[in-house]
């Protein structure tokens, strides 16, 4: 597995668009910290490019590449190699690469200005490591797509409106459902509603960090009591972990069975 990872990874960092990633975030970087004196206003501001962003990238980037080695992957799966090995190979390695296109981007900034010694360390990497997790289970869920589907074009149909969903949809089915139950305790369905979206968690986690939890209303206090303990974070961390494992054994189980 671990000889199809660096392949997959070496191969995608050769990538152009892997350049084209990093150099954007690089350039974003760099941008936001020229202009901005108060660093909670860059965190806000990278975080609604990454929520929005990262998942977008991590599920092109996942059925493109499935797609594109498919004569290559048949051609390891006649050779004497685990299934599983093949698959979490090629996952891994594109993963990976993205990962560390984001992180470097994001990150050389912030070295070159010196704000890892400052208090907006914390923070920033809260928000590399949302960041870095949302790469993880938005590719996940893109190569199970992927591998569903032999047909390209339901492939990258079925990623794109998961993103859509869990990006847009998901919010305005969950205010809508807090009007129209609005007489009704809600605080337990909110906390359960965001878990099941990745990226409403992630969203929620540096906002309560960046300690603006007031702007969101009666919700962000519901969520500031949870969220904001150690306790909570936990959980939330906890299931962030899950969101990219439950992903990684379905796309292994399906590996397995799937008769190519």
């Amino acid at each position: 597995m671990f000889k199809i990872l660096k392949y997959g990874f070496y191969d995608l960092m050769r990538s152009r668009w892997s350049y084209v990633y990093f150099f954007f975030y690089l350039a974003l970087g760099f941008v936001l910290l020229f202009l901005n004196n108060d660093l909670s206003k860059a965190v806000i501001t990278l975080m609604n490019v990454i929520i929005v962003l990262v998942p977008l990238i991590g599920t092109i980037f996942g059925v493109m590449y499935f797609y594109n080695s498919k004569e290559f992957t048949e051609l390891l799966l006649a050779q004497p190699l685990k299934r599983t090995s093949i698959f979490l190979g090629q996952y891994l390695g594109v993963a990976g690469s993205l990962t560390l296109s984001f992180i470097l981007g994001l990150g050389i900034p912030f070295v070159i200005y010196g704000l890892f010694e400052s208090e907006a360390i914390y923070n920033f990497s809260l928000l590399l490591m949302t960041g870095a997790f949302l790469t993880l289970i938005f590719t996940a869920l893109a190569f199970n797509i992927a591998l569903n589907n032999e047909n390209k074009i339901k492939g990258f149909g079925y990623a794109v409106l998961l993103w859509l969903f869990l990006a847009v949809i998901y919010d305005g089915l969950f205010l809508l459902s807090l009007v129209v139950f609005e007489e009704y305790p809600l605080d337990r369905f909110s906390l359960i509603a965001t878990m099941f979206n990745p990226i409403d968690l992630s969203r929620i986690l540096i906002l309560l960090k960046l300690d603006i939890s007031a702007l969101l209303g009666y919700t962000g206090a519901v969520f500031k009591k949870f969220f904001g303990t150690n306790f909570g974070f936990l959980v939330s961390f906890s299931v962030l972990v899950l969101w990219s494992l439950i992903p990684i054994g379905l796309l292994a189980r399906k590996a397995r069975k799937k008769d190519f």
